[in-house]
């Protein structure tokens, strides 16, 4: 996948969240977005799924430019999949029942073929047995296991994870991590964004640098983390693999 920023800016009230980001950043199934807090890592995971439109610039995914207008962006939106750090399930609805909704309602799925695409996502993920809870009767783990049956039922041609782990127990994280690996595994394309620098450094095929608005640094997996090029990736990286 091939994604080609030109100028990219988003402001939010007078703070600079992205700032007049040009780059193309290309990988064959997993780029990680990566860098301190504040730098604008969800912001352009934002701008990425249409869920944000910038206030200048654009983007461009595999020769398609991300529309602008509303019904052009709905469509936009509808294939692709997104996994927040919230989770963002319905509460009043079962697990199953969660998953089914986009595909019945979005993607016109009749509701027995949404059932039974959305039991095989439960079955693969471990959750059978909770099919019939809301997300209140789930633990965190489940809950995000939920929310990547939700974003993957949909066959995305891309998914975005925004720090699926972040707010997870070591336990729990662990578990929504090997579900992340097994995507990749399957071939799947996603964009990760992720605190987890040994995760990261792992299952990433790209990784792209933010700070202070900017893509500071931009390369493989492998060279990111054994040979960084620039002083502020060295400096963070010294620091957040210390212990």
């Amino acid at each position: 996948m091939k994604l080609e920023f030109d100028a990219i800016t988003k402001r939010y009230g007078g703070h600079t969240v992205l700032d007049a980001i040009t780059a193309q950043l290309e990988f064959p199934h997993v780029l990680a977005l990566l860098g301190p807090s504040g730098g604008g890592k969800s912001t352009l995971l934002r701008v990425i799924g249409g869920l944000e439109s910038p206030e200048t610039g654009s983007l461009t995914i595999d020769g398609q430019r991300v529309p602008t207008g509303e019904r052009s962006l709905r469509t936009f939106r509808s294939n692709i999949g997104t996994v927040f750090q919230s989770w963002n399930l319905f509460p009043h609805l079962d697990a199953l029942a969660n998953i089914m909704l986009p595909l019945t309602a979005v993607h016109g799925l009749a509701p027995e073929a949404a059932r039974d695409r959305s039991l095989e996502l439960l079955e693969r993920l471990h959750l059978t047995g909770h099919a019939h809870k809301r997300p209140a009767e789930l633990s965190g783990g489940q809950r995000q296991r939920v929310a990547i049956a939700r974003a993957v039922a949909i066959h995305p041609r891309l998914l975005l994870l925004d720090e699926p782990t972040s707010a997870l127990d070591p336990e729990m994280t662990a578990e929504v991590l090997e579900v992340i690996a097994d995507l990749k595994s399957e071939g799947r394309t996603f964009i990760l964004v992720t605190h987890a620098m040994n995760f990261a450094r792992t299952v990433a095929d790209q990784v792209a640098f933010l700070a202070d608005g900017r893509i500071v640094e931009q390369g493989s997996a492998q060279t990111f983390f054994s040979a960084p090029q620039s002083e502020t990736v060295q400096r963070f990286l010294a620091k957040v693999l210390k212990y």
